[in-house]
């Protein structure tokens, strides 16, 4: 069928985003679909299509540092336009399947997939409500905790508008600590912390004014995630580090941090964390048909604690659910082939009733 890639966007996870969008592309060109690529921010949205299998396509590699945030304004106009009226909207309505491969911002914080329900466009992955559920870091944990998921102390600051509540403080006293967005991905402006100056200068670094700074306790354990497609939880993934925290540059550089799956881990601590998975996913309203990532890390005792769940894990060559899914033997075509054939189908509206 024919399949429209949705990829870039608006977030500062926009070159992984691009990356993964000309991956998927390879995939679905291999297993016999004709492919568009759309980069519904881009000044020129339609990037490469409608391609047949056997037709090459482009390689698009991540940078060291993500984008700069002063252009996002702009795009976010663009995407907002072009997903909501001209002829991107037609390709999508018009397309068999729409592969959403955006990572962060609207692309994973339920924007993007409510405005496709809305049009009643099928596409992949999770839907609006359990994108937002998900993406604030801060509600989610809760939601986890409550369904029994074991998660980190936390504390919310925003920067700029009150002075940093006595649970942040008390944090970084106690120190050290994690400090990030509380809604933002690829590990971006992730910081450890050992002091309240600097957790005040992070915060500024990070513009984290416009938004909420994420503080929880730094856990100085191993580091596990965890792919679920659907109801089938593949095996867990260690990354072991050589910096301190997972962070953007470790993510996406080759060699720059080792990820062994299936993790050389005891039996009952690998089933253990494929558990919490479970649970996590469908605490957070991911049903059979979407898939995630939980990423746990260790605290001083070894016990795991859940960091985050990702509504749309990267699909990169180097990314984590691609190691995974290699890990359970399947190949990346198959692995993009199994999210296309989890999706709804277009979910169409009710048509009206005659008065």
């Amino acid at each position: 069928m024919r399949v429209v890639v949705l990829c870039g966007g608006e977030s500062s996870e926009r070159d992984v985003s691009l990356a993964s969008g000309w991956s998927v592309a390879r995939a679905l060109l291999e297993r016999g679909h004709e492919v568009v690529v759309v980069d519904p921010a881009a000044a020129v949205p339609l990037l490469a299509g409608p391609l047949t299998p056997g037709e090459a396509v482009e390689r698009s590699m991540v940078g060291e540092q993500p984008p700069r945030p002063s252009q996002r304004r702009r795009l976010r106009e663009r995407m907002h336009a072009a997903l909501t009226a001209g002829f991107v909207l037609d390709l999508l309505r018009d397309a068999g399947m729409v592969f959403v491969a955006l990572h962060g911002g609207w692309g994973e914080d339920g924007h993007v997939q409510a405005l496709l329900e809305m049009a009643g466009v099928g596409f992949t992955g999770a839907g609006s409500a359990a994108c937002t559920a998900a993406w604030h870091k801060g509600r989610s944990q809760a939601v986890l905790g409550a369904a029994g998921v074991p998660v980190p102390e936390r504390a919310l600051w925003r920067p700029g508008t009150r002075e940093a509540p006595r649970d942040v403080k008390r944090l970084v006293t106690a120190g050290p600590v994690v400090a990030k967005p509380v809604a933002d991905g690829s590990s971006v402006a992730v910081h450890k912390v050992d002091s309240f100056p600097r957790l005040v200068q992070v915060a500024a670094e990070v513009h984290a004014g416009e938004g909420e700074l994420l503080v929880e306790p730094f856990l100085p354990g191993r580091e596990f995630t965890v792919g679920v497609v659907g109801d089938q939880v593949l095996p867990v993934v260690e990354i072991e580090l050589t910096t301190p925290v997972f962070d953007y540059t470790a993510k996406y550089q080759p060699d720059a941090v080792s990820e062994v799956c299936p993790a050389r881990i005891p039996h009952a601590l690998a089933t253990r964390l494929q558990d919490l998975a479970l649970r996590a996913h469908e605490a957070l309203g991911f049903g059979s048909g979407a898939y995630s990532r939980t990423d746990f890390r260790c605290d001083g005792h070894g016990e795991p604690m859940c960091l985050e769940v990702n509504a749309l894990p990267g699909l990169t060559a180097t990314s984590l659910l691609p190691r995974a899914a290699a890990g359970a033997g399947w190949s990346y075509p198959h692995l993009i082939q199994r999210i296309v054939d989890l999706a709804h189908p277009a979910r169409l509206p009710s048509p009206a009733v005659p008065r």
